[in-house]
């Protein structure tokens, strides 16, 4: 987990870096502590009663609630590598797990028992998988990394008359094109965090994305007329800045404005996705599609839902916001109230807070299942990564 909060802090700062100046630095209020000792103390014994609960309920063979999608089990043992010595054991079998699904083409996944919408979620299962890979820091599985990389590289949609051009989908095979936000997030993020692998490419061509289009595809799913072309786009106070599900869909719902135009509302866990996205690609924090979403997160700012859908995707919007928050490098806002905003501090006491207790172990999920939010282990993994995001550990 040191790898990635590391990785994030610096994605935050290297635009800003490299022009050399220091005007060109962005300002950030950081007090000596962002999060209490008191609410440190009690996040790490939240954490330890996760690990706990996590550890308890791997299966044999190694993976966690179902061996169909691998992305699951990846995501406990990122969430486990926030103390790898305590969860060693359980890490070794997660890895092993994850190892024993890689596929001839570089993927990390299983096929489906029958064919449907997505496929096997190829991509999504892969990026997930590389990136617990790679955060184990174990070389052995390097070389499944490069192969991954490829694979999620030739899965991004570059035909450039397409509406998902730039973008990332569940299963490039699939016979339709298709890509939506969340899955082109996570595959962005793969590709970031896992690029210093291509220093140890023998002889062979460098793999990546074509950044370029990334970032064409995730400026036409967001709420900023200045930069997307959709006919959608809103410019209301509401939704500036904000982001949608993808090109063509919202997920937050719409509305018909005074020309009988329908517009498209932003949701929560979109718009860190969407900021995220440009952060990976690039996109100097100053940049205008950048500083209104992280305006929009703000005036938006609860805990207490996912903005715009309710308690639909409420914990893979804690798992996104804190890691965009975390990348965008700033720990305290004012809001237009005045009011100061520690996110940092607000997350980790909500996230502890919330946390179930069973027998001494402790564990996450989410009431409405939708997304798969009622199943404890992912909610869990995804919980545990947000507290070692806020607490940047």
């Amino acid at each position: 987990m040191k790898i990635l909060y590391t990785l994030l802090f610096t994605l935050a700062f290297l635009p800003q870096m490299a022009s050399g100046s220091d005007q060109m630095m962005p300002t950030r209020s950081i007090p000596e502590w962002p999060v209490q000792l008191s609410v440190q103390h009690e996040a790490d014994a939240a954490k330890n009663r996760a690990y706990d609960w996590l550890r308890e309920r791997q299966q044999s063979d190694g993976y966690w609630s179902s061996p169909q999608f691998p992305a699951i089990t990846a995501l406990a043992v990122w969430a486990l590598l926030g103390d790898e010595e305590q969860n060693r054991e359980a890490i070794d079998a997660g890895l092993a797990f994850i190892e024993s699904h890689v596929r001839d083409n570089g993927g990390i996944y299983v096929d489906p028992a029958e064919s449907g919408r997505g496929g096997g979620l190829a991509n999504y299962n892969t990026a997930i998988a590389m990136v617990a890979l790679h955060l184990s820091g174990r070389p052995e599985y390097v070389p499944i990394v490069q192969r991954a990389r490829k694979f999620i590289a030739q899965s991004q949609h570059l035909e450039s008359d397409s509406i998902f051009f730039g973008g990332m989908g569940y299963d490039a095979e699939a016979d339709r094109a298709y890509a939506d936000l969340s899955n082109s997030y996570i595959a962005y993020e793969a590709m970031r965090l896992t690029e210093s692998v291509e220093d140890l490419r023998a002889g062979q061509s460098r793999v990546d994305l074509d950044w370029d289009a990334a970032i064409q595809f995730v400026q036409r799913i967001q709420n900023l007329p200045e930069f997307n072309d959709q006919s959608w786009v809103s410019d209301s106070p509401a939704n500036l800045g904000g982001f949608a599900y993808h090109p063509d869909n919202t997920r937050a719902g719409t509305y018909a404005d005074d020309d009988d135009v329908v517009r498209f509302n932003s949701f929560g866990s979109m718009t860190y996705a969407g900021m995220l996205s440009f952060i990976y690609a690039e996109v100097d924090r100053r940049d205008p599609r950048v500083q209104s979403a992280a305006d929009w997160a703000i005036r938006h700012w609860t805990l207490e839902e996912n903005p715009g859908t309710g308690q639909e995707g409420l914990y893979y919007y804690y798992n996104v916001l804190t890691k965009g928050l975390a990348a965008f490098g700033q720990d305290q806002f004012i809001r237009d109230d005045d009011d100061p905003l520690n996110w940092r501090q607000e997350v980790v006491e909500k996230l502890v807070s919330v946390q179930r207790i069973d027998n001494g172990r402790g564990f996450w999920v989410n009431d409405t299942g939708r997304y798969w939010e009622n199943d404890p282990v992912l909610v869990t993994a995804y919980s545990l990564i947000a507290l070692q995001m806020a607490l940047g550990n």
